[in-house]
């Protein structure tokens, strides 16, 4: 249980820090995105977790993956070029 809560963090970890430098202008301030891919990673172990049970290291890593992309994910913004201006201004 340890490992795989290490193992996800760490992943969550990495996962935030490689969007940051590859969007760092479509996502908001590093001290909100590194704990967001952490978080997303371990949630994503804990779900996986409790649905297969201990024992399934590689699934569990995967599922961790998936929530931490789709967490971060949640948190771009539009691109500059693409934003729209509205009538008024």
């Amino acid at each position: 249980m340890f490992l795989e809560a290490l193992g996800s963090a760490l992943l969550g970890l990495a996962l935030a820090w490689a969007a940051l430098h590859r969007l760092p202008h479509r996502l908001p301030s590093r001290t909100l995105v590194l704990p967001t891919g952490v978080a997303g990673a371990l949630f994503g172990a804990f779900l996986m977790n409790s649905a297969l049970g201990a024992g399934h290291l590689l699934v569990i890593l995967t599922g961790a993956l998936i929530v931490s992309v789709a967490s971060l994910s949640l948190l771009l913004r539009p691109a500059e070029r693409f934003r729209r201006r509205s009538a008024t201004a």
